[in-house]
């Protein structure tokens, strides 16, 4: 079991700041759980806006750390970083070209607050010795300008580009999308075995961006370490390096580093969040007197992980709860990726108060609406009937339309949200939260409320 763990090396150097480098390398390795290994090749003393001081380790002793980690663990798969001089990636070559262990060059050249970290007479050597060694290539659309001597604004010209550097005897090339300003996407341009595949995401507005390259590069490493294709290694680390930044930490003055632990986090938190939601749903099942809550179409409950991007972050109840002759029955376990409709409401809730995690959805009445109100709880609603054509006519704009309307108009995220309907839409109340069981609580309180009782 010891031996069975991928493993890779990140062959780059040390940001004080810990949000670049062998630091956000690490990390990556981490999260996508291979162990991760280092050779510094230079300590740099810098933040989230400055670098004030470079110090580079010699060329013998960066072989030695390479020679040191071969000879003992073995080394899967390899990424390079920042490699300052000439003579330094002369040394990191030499080793490459003995070990024969397949490598992710990321030819690192400014940093990200602009100051540089490949020396100017080090492109020549970079061009010679290293990338011809490369796997795979791994240039933002500056990098690979200075690297082609042709200018990069879209994707046609990042594709000429990757052409360009093929022919400098590399296996694979992608050219990285943050910077192709001319598309509204980042779109990340692969060019291996004589073809194109474009990798395209949201662009995300946010200033924590620092590490970006590098997570990218070492999150491409940590897969090929696991023996995974070329471009299924390229998906996965552009999946990992958009939720890192979505999620980066917005700490220091400067441009905050990215969050490549995102994806261990979330990993690490479906379980809990999966027994919240079966609990709640066992709490339901218990207490007939909520049967009366449960509209035609079936009362869901769903709630998010912290990190949530899309419905396959939700967990909701497949086939949602129905009323079985006066008993609140689940139709099945709860699951990941089962509720779209609740999904979006908390989605967009959250981009206006991430501490919504959870939804239910009940049956729509004035009686319900009165109840929950005496409880001293928010409402708010929006009328389909007002829905623009452009959003009717797209399967699932419905809802984050009503929620950002709403929020537009009141200014928050309110506890209760309801609509009376529209052609062929049940009118409905969904309840929003921090977990759900939470919410099934208001749903008791609110039943008691309704029979005349006290909702304590």
């Amino acid at each position: 079991m010891k031996n069975s763990i991928p493993k890779a090396l990140t062959i780059a150097g040390s940001d004080s700041g810990g949000g670049a480098g062998i630091q956000a390398d690490l990390k990556t390795f981490a999260a996508l759980k291979v162990h991760g290994m280092a050779a510094v090749t230079s300590i740099t003393a810098q933040n989230t806006f400055e670098v004030i001081g470079v110090y580079d380790v010699s060329p013998q002793m960066i072989q030695k750390q390479i020679d040191a980690v071969v000879r003992d663990l073995g080394v899967d798969a390899a990424k390079t970083g920042m490699l300052h001089t000439q003579e330094i990636i002369r040394a990191v070559s030499e080793k490459i070209e003995e070990y024969k262990f397949p490598v992710v060059v990321d030819p690192v050249m400014v940093a990200k607050s602009g100051a540089k970290l490949l020396k100017p007479d080090a492109l020549e050597a970079l061009t010679k010795y290293l990338i011809p060694l490369a796997k795979i290539v791994t240039p933002n659309a500056m990098e690979a300008s200075v690297l082609t001597e042709l200018k990069i604004t879209n994707v046609e010209e990042a594709k000429k580009a990757a052409l360009k550097i093929i022919d400098l005897g590399p296996e694979a090339v992608v050219v990285k999308g943050s910077h192709l300003k001319a598309e509204k996407k980042s779109i990340d341009v692969l060019y291996f075995d004589g073809e194109f595949h474009l990798f395209e995401t949201e662009r995300i507005n946010t200033n924590t961006n620092h590490g970006t390259g590098c997570s990218f590069s070492a999150a491409i490493a940590a897969e090929l370490a696991k023996k995974r294709g070329v471009v299924e290694a390229v998906n996965t680390a552009k999946k990992l390096v958009t939720a890192a930044i979505r999620f980066g930490l917005e700490i220091g003055h400067g441009h905050g580093p990215v969050n490549p632990l995102v994806h261990l986090y979330k990993e690490a938190e479906k379980y809990k969040i999966w027994r919240l939601v079966k609990e709640s749903v066992k709490i339901l099942e218990k207490h007939p007197e909520i049967s009366s809550f449960v509209p035609e179409v079936g009362l869901n409950l769903a709630m998010a992980l912290e990190y949530s991007e899309n419905s396959s972050d939700i967990v909701a109840v497949p086939g949602r709860l129905r009323d079985v002759e006066g008993e609140i029955k689940a139709a099945a376990c709860p699951e990941f990726k089962t509720s779209k409709h609740l999904s979006n409401y908390i989605l967009t809730a959250r981009e206006h108060d991430e501490k919504v995690r959870a939804a239910v959805n009940i049956k729509y009445s004035q009686e319900i609406l009165s109840a929950l109100e005496k409880l001293g709880l928010k409402i708010s609603c929006y009328d389909r009937s007002k829905e623009p054509e452009e959003v009717k006519n797209k399967e699932g704009m419905s809802v984050p339309w009503g929620v950002k309307q709403i929020i537009k108009e009141t200014g928050g995220v309110p506890d209760v949200i309801y609509h009376k309907g529209d052609i062929g839409k049940e009118p409905m109340i969904v309840l929003l939260g921090r977990n759900p069981v939470e919410l099934v609580e208001k749903l008791l309180a609110a039943s008691k409320v309704l029979v005349g009782g006290s909702e304590n």
